[in-house]
């Protein structure tokens, strides 16, 4: 009897990062479960941009029937989003993300990614820059600039979008936050973009997380958490920032590590594997990554308390990284539950991802707007004021989308919510 399982590979490039992936490749059976998941797949039509499709690009890759310099397997390579919803749909277990990530690591050491791509990638590694970046971002918002280019066609109109989606939708009234310390210490992931454009939400989640009992501490010395740089296939940088938080995470001492970035928490979730093959830190790193969690899972673990009473219509759309690499499903809604008086309105293909993905959307605008569209015609269905979502990332690119397309709804973090409530219950 034949088996339809694909027989074991003869690798032509054992020492290159896809190389070493070849198992996480047989383990894929073709079946074809993932098709609907994707969201490059449903957009293109093309099999080769689905992750069946993808694969068998990665296994030619691996046996030498097709160059790691083949112009058009890059092509179908760099339109991945890297959202892993093909990992929830997968019956095998295969691990997508990391032969994504294990692929570009590849391919990039032979040409390298676009020069905007390379920018994003060098000013992200290294602080000064970063932060440099980020405040020129904020006097544009500041200035108003970005509201006044955020209409126009193309990549700047959409970035300045993307900045404009980046005030917050909601008002609030001042706390103080009542923490007895029961729950245990946690430290904050500060983040590179949720620290430089959205610093309310991180103010916040230390209020709404002392005010369910637990104890913030700081963390100095944490760094980018690399995602940006795994995805993009830059490795050695991926692993210089994990280690660098590691070690700054190690000296807080905290209990958790409380991450409101969904992108941030899948990365640092995976410090292990990024880290398996340094003895020196791959155990530092797995200890390190058992202690974070997504914001919304210490709050729904805490309750979390109710707040005071906020009418508003809301939708909720799950980050990828949040949903299908952390598999946190129902925490968000706990935390929106908690909240008297919101309204909470189903949003349909919540599951799917928005076209954002990182920096995806600077690099691949033309495919990430097609993601995009049906995502806001669903937003657009629901009626909601608002449509909460854990990730910088999708909270631009979302609230650009309806910002363009002349919608009234805007994005806001769950915990922004949480917090406008604890503010109200205050007054």
């Amino acid at each position: 009897m034949s088996s339809s399982l694909p027989s074991p590979m003869q690798c032509v490039i054992p020492d290159t990062p896809l190389g070493a992936a070849r198992a996480g490749i047989d383990a894929c059976v073709h079946c074809g479960f993932c098709l609907q998941a994707c969201p490059t797949y449903l957009a293109l039509e093309d099999e080769n941009d689905s992750p069946r499709g993808r694969i068998v690009l990665m296994r030619s890759m691996v046996e030498g029937t097709l160059p790691t310099t083949d112009i058009d397997v890059r092509t179908h390579i760099d339109r991945c989003l890297g959202c892993r919803a093909c990992e929830t749909a997968c019956p095998s277990g295969v691990p997508y993300g990391q032969l994504l990530e294990a692929t570009r690591a590849t391919l990039t050491a032979e040409r390298p990614n676009p020069f905007v791509a390379r920018a994003i990638l060098f000013a992200f590694a290294r602080q000064p820059l970063m932060k440099l970046a980020m405040l020129g971002g904020r006097v544009t918002r500041a200035l108003r600039i970005s509201k006044l280019f955020a209409r126009l066609p193309g990549r700047l109109g959409f970035s300045m979008a993307m900045l404009e989606s980046t005030r917050s939708p909601i008002e609030r009234m001042p706390y103080t936050p009542r923490s007895d310390g029961t729950r245990g210490t946690a430290t904050i992931l500060t983040g590179c973009v949720m620290e430089g454009l959205f610093s309310e939400t991180n103010r916040a989640t230390e209020r709404t997380l002392a005010a369910n009992d637990y104890t913030i501490v700081a963390t100095q010395g944490q760094r980018c958490c690399g995602a940006l740089h795994a995805h993009a296939g830059d490795a050695e940088t991926a692993r210089a920032l994990a280690r660098a938080n590691v070690e700054a995470f190690e000296k807080s001492g905290a209990d958790v590590i409380a991450v409101n970035a969904a992108g941030c928490g899948a990365m640092m979730k995976e410090y292990g594997h990024i880290l398996a093959a340094d003895p020196a830190w791959h155990a530092r790193a797995v200890a390190m990554a058992d202690r974070v969690r997504d914001v919304s899972e210490l709050l729904a673990a805490a309750g979390p308390k109710p707040g005071g009473e906020l009418k508003l219509t809301v939708t909720y759309d799950a980050p990828c990284h949040l949903l299908h690499a952390q598999r946190v499903a129902t925490p968000p809604l706990r935390v929106l539950a908690a909240i008297p008086g919101l309204t909470l309105v189903p949003l349909q293909g919540s599951e799917h991802c928005c076209g954002s993905a990182g920096i995806y959307n600077l690099v691949e605008p033309d495919v990430s707007n097609r993601v995009l569209v049906p995502k806001l015609a669903n937003i657009a269905d629901t009626r909601a004021s608002l449509v909460a979502t854990g990730n910088p990332g999708c909270l631009m690119q979302i609230g650009a989308g309806m910002h363009q397309a002349g919608m009234t709804a805007r994005a806001v973090h769950p915990v922004d919510l949480l917090d406008a409530s604890y503010g109200a219950r205050e007054r």
